[in-house]
C-alpha cells in the first residue's frame, strides 16, 4: 500500500513509501498518510479506502509506546 509514511526507530526517523516495507517493531509513528486513487473509485478502491484506519490502527499497535 503506497503512501507516506514516517516512523521512529531507536533514535531514527525512517521514511517509507510503501506500508509493507515498515518493520514489525517501531518506537513511535509520526506520519501515516496513504495514497488515496483518483475518483470515480471502483468497488475494489473503495475496499482498498475503508482498510486504510485499521492499517493505521495496526501501525499504532506495532509500536512500543501503543499510541
Amino acid at each position: 500500500m503506497k503512501g507516506k509514511f514516517k516512523v521512529l526507530i531507536g533514535s531514527e526517523v525512517k521514511r517509507y513509501s510503501d506500508y509493507d516495507d515498515i518493520p514489525a517493531q517501531i518506537d513511535e509513528v509520526i506520519r501515516c498518510e496513504f495514497d488515496y486513487p483518483e475518483p470515480p473509485h471502483t468497488d475494489e478502491q473503495h475496499e482498498e479506502i475503508h482498510s486504510f484506519i485499521p492499517k493505521l490502527n495496526e501501525l499504532l499497535e506495532r509500536s512500543k509506546n501503543g499510541n
